[in-house]
């Protein structure tokens, strides 16, 4: 999210973009429905089966967010960003089941050799697929450039992919004019894969956030580097990330000097937050202090239990 960006302009941004999207999406659906019945084409078929799930998935993503974006109660201290998650896994699951189907109907028109009628009016509406696409990503894109937020960029992503498919399907029919009919069947499978494949990302994506995987190793690497340029911080310890929606949660332990009062190290940790408020805008902070002292000793008696353990004891008896 941008630093000059109020929380408010924030949600109107991103709930346009999530609308845009499921106005694109009903748009595709009632073109490509018309295409179908007038041309019997199985990856045709395939692409309005896609842009149902896309309406379908833009809602469910529009009602998540909606959710993700109510700020912490009572019973969720830690908010609700997790129902992106959750509306992750009951896509995957979706869009799955509609891809087996999609599968056997693309062999069924392998096998069957059926001509498409009307070609032409499918390719028509291919490249008007391909153009409202392109438009919707585009706007998407500026949404996310001035928000970044994970949900639309997860989104935007998905129609680019469309794009690329529609352009197949589009090539699909053109060969399927020169009498190529076993191209519409092909596509139509190839359409299958390529959904079960984006499946299996939003699934294993989801489960990520839900199982509180932490966040990328550049990520832990800046909020250590960031705590090293604080004067007199004298290590870290104990740095726990995760990701809930499009909050990171950040905790550490930072290492001070004993002979300070609590008030010098409370700036200190004051310094650091804000420090990496910088870095990762809206993020939740905590910061526990501890002496230095207790931290060696705690690092020296780490080190004595595992010089006297058994397994140890045995090892150097060998």
């Amino acid at each position: 999210m941008s630093n000059n960006l109020k929380k408010e302009e924030y949600n109107r941004l991103v709930n346009l973009a999530g609308r845009a999207a499921i106005f694109a999406a009903s748009l595709l659906i009632i073109v490509k429905l018309i295409a179908w019945v007038m041309t019997g084409s199985a990856s045709i078929l395939a692409t309005l089966t896609d842009s149902l799930m896309d309406v379908t998935t833009s809602i469910i993503n529009l009602l998540a967010i909606k959710i993700a974006l109510q700020p912490a109660d009572d019973e969720h201290r830690f908010g609700h960003g997790k129902a992106e998650s959750l509306a992750g896994l009951a896509q995957a699951a979706f869009i799955s089941g509609t891809s087996v189907y999609l599968m056997f109907n693309g062999i069924s028109a392998l096998v069957n050799g059926h001509q498409i009628s009307a070609s032409s009016v499918g390719i028509g509406v291919m490249i008007f697929s391909v153009i409202v696409t392109i438009l919707l990503v585009a706007f998407q894109s500026y949404i996310v450039k001035k928000t970044d937020s994970m949900a639309i960029r997860a989104d935007s992503l998905h129609y680019r992919t469309d794009i690329a498919m529609n352009g197949a399907v589009l090539l699909a029919l053109i060969l399927a004019g020169y009498g190529w009919y076993w191209a519409d069947g092909v596509f139509a499978i190839a359409v299958s894969f390529y959904i079960l494949h984006g499946a299996w990302q939003i699934g294993r994506l989801s489960i990520d956030a839900l199982m509180d995987k932490q966040l990328p190793k550049a990520d832990e690497e800046k909020i250590i580097k960031t705590a090293y340029h604080i004067k007199g911080v004298r290590g870290v310890h104990d740095l726990r990330t995760r990701l809930s929606g499009n909050t990171k949660f950040i905790q550490l332990h930072l290492e001070l000097d004993d002979n300070q009062s609590l008030l010098e190290a409370h700036i200190k940790a004051d310094k650091l937050e804000a420090a990496l408020e910088s870095d990762f805008p809206h993020a939740d902070i905590l910061i526990h202090l501890d002496p230095l002292s207790i931290v060696d000793e705690e690092k020296l008696n780490d080190k004595l239990q595992f010089e006297t353990s058994p397994i140890t004891s045995e090892k150097d008896n060998i």
